[in-house]
């Protein structure tokens, strides 16, 4: 009964997930949303998880990609829908937008549009937790592309000589925008962590929420004690790279494996739940887009506010 109550709590918030985008999607076109958009529709039970086997004052760093991650960690809606708006009810005032979410109150310390910008970040605060003595864990996700550069190497080698508790999650759906792995990787992560003395764990069923929480909770157990780990979760990107269209015009992926994902989806396979959940969870998304609505936008007096 526990696992029932677990797994219906995960579900909602990974379907909350999936409705806010698909609202994103719907609005997009009237140019209300004032900036790019990089939607996790397909990811969610990675994000939803990856938070829920953390702890609340876990620290973690997230990628542009990271409305899931933003949402999973806590973070509260009407301040996220705002932001996107560009209005000053927004998290960052409407400066940030989309990419750089953040909601420190809740442990999301930042997210970037630079790739593999999060690494170091999670690092140092790791270290920052290790000399204050604190039993706080480091968080930072990437995709699978981030790995290729200098800056994942340099966080990798000073995470495994400093012995610092951070948790590497990486999103694996198999694509660097366009790229496929094969075609730009000689490694796999996991031997490559390895070559660090970093332990780690790759995870194929990134659709399963309670598998995702599982490994969530044992690798946060093993940094805890001490030692960085990397835990890389297979998952499937339904969307463009960026935007809110499809993509498979461009022939550089078939819908073939996009639709092997779905078949195991929970979000599209428990569909009693979803029609259960809906009615209430559309309520909220309502009510955080009407105050985004109703935000005033920022004015010339905000122009150079927050600027260092």
């Amino acid at each position: 009964m526990k696992e029932e109550a677990i797994y219906r709590r995960l579900f909602r918030t990974a379907l909350l997930i999936r409705l806010v985008e698909e609202r994103i999607i719907d609005l997009y076109p009237s140019d209300r949303i004032q900036s790019p958009v990089h939607l996790s529709i397909g990811q969610e039970s990675v994000a939803v998880g990856v938070c829920d086997g953390l702890r609340p004052d876990d620290i973690m760093f997230a990628t542009y990609r990271s409305h899931g991650f933003y949402i999973a960690k806590g973070g509260p809606l009407d301040a996220m829908f705002a932001e996107l708006y560009g209005r000053k009810g927004g998290i960052s005032g409407g400066k940030a937008g989309s990419m750089h979410l953040s909601a420190p109150e809740v442990g999301l310390l930042g997210s970037s549009a630079v790739v593999a910008s999060s690494l170091p970040h999670a690092v140092g605060t790791a270290l920052s937790f290790k000399r204050r003595g604190l039993s706080r864990i480091a968080v930072t996700v990437f995709g699978d592309g981030a790995t290729e550069e200098g800056v994942y190497h340099e966080s990798l080698n000073f995470a495994a000589v400093m012995k610092v508790p951070v948790l590497f999650i990486c999103e694996d759906n198999g694509l660097a925008v366009h790229s496929h792995r094969p075609v730009r990787q000689s490694y796999r992560l996991p031997e490559h962590a390895a070559a660090y003395g970093i332990k780690s764990r790759r995870l194929e069923e990134g659709w399963d929420i309670m598998a995702v929480r599982q490994a969530t909770l044992e690798a946060a157990e093993k940094v805890r004690a001490g030692e960085p780990f990397v835990l890389e979760i297979v998952t499937s990107r339904y969307k463009e790279h960026v935007g809110v269209g499809e993509d498979f015009h461009f022939n550089y992926r078939s819908s073939d494996s996009v639709e092997a994902f779905k078949k195991r989806d929970p979000l599209l396979v428990d569909t009693k739940l979803v029609e259960a959940l809906t009615p209430e969870i559309m309520r909220e998304i309502d009510a955080a887009v009407a105050f985004a609505e109703a935000s005033p936008a920022p004015g010339r007096a905000e122009l150079l506010t927050d600027v260092i």
